[in-house]
């Protein structure tokens, strides 16, 4: 029995990319430059992203989109420090695509704004997945989870720029191996930026804080 092949013309992602592009495009003419935020719930996404606005916002302008399945408990926290946020219900997705953030931006004026992050849903699966059209995607992993994560969700790590090694405050409650972490992720991207933070006592945040204005004031945007 002869096997018939059919030759797919278009990528089942090609629809997003191009959003992605547009959303990249529309963004870079106002001049905002966006940061998607990615990690596992309780990786410590929403502490990293307050104590980060609070030593940047007297150099940018700054915004925040917040992604859930549900609820808003984390844009009625930026916005009760002052940052002006949008919340942005997936509709049971587990990640954020291009088209949704398109809609959002379009209720989002991102006129008057330098920065914008994006705070995805959390998880190290579907996040991974779709062109945002972010400028730079950013990982956050605690060290509660674990140095294994690498490995066990590599795209992940492939597709960050800037990797965050969070509550480096724990060390002495989990056992976490700092150098074989830093292997594996430059394994799967050598050019990933691995900083480890704690959003708790502020370690780290100037190396952090650094790379963002570098990124951001270069204009240095996601090659895909």
């Amino acid at each position: 029995m002869a096997v018939k092949v059919i030759d797919v013309k278009v990528g089942i992602f090609d629809e997003n990319n191009r959003i992605a592009d547009e959303v990249r495009e529309a963004n870079r003419q106002k001049g905002t430059f966006m940061i998607n935020i990615m990690a596992s719930p309780g990786a410590g996404k929403t502490t990293t992203l307050l104590r980060t606005i609070d030593m940047l916002r007297e150099e940018f302008r700054i915004g925040v989109l917040e992604a859930d399945i549900e609820a808003s408990v984390d844009a009625e926290k930026m916005e009760s420090a002052g940052v002006k946020s949008i919340q942005v219900h997936t509709g049971g997705e587990c990640a954020m695509d291009a088209s949704m953030v398109q809609q959002a931006l379009a209720q989002f004026d991102t006129g008057d704004l330098d920065l914008l992050f994006m705070e995805n849903v959390g998880n190290l699966v579907c996040t991974a997945e779709q062109d945002t059209g972010a400028d730079v995607n950013v990982e956050i992993l605690s060290l509660p989870e674990g140095d294994d994560k690498p490995l066990k969700y590599p795209l992940m790590f492939t597709v960050c720029q800037c990797v965050l090694i969070n509550k480096t405050d724990t060390r002495e409650w989990f056992a976490f191996d700092d150098e074989a972490v830093r292997e594996r992720i430059l394994k799967l991207n050598p050019e990933a930026k691995i900083i480890f933070v704690s959003a708790k006592t502020g370690e780290g945040f100037d190396e952090w804080t650094d790379w963002i204005r570098e990124r951001a004031k270069a204009g240095q945007r996601l090659d895909r």
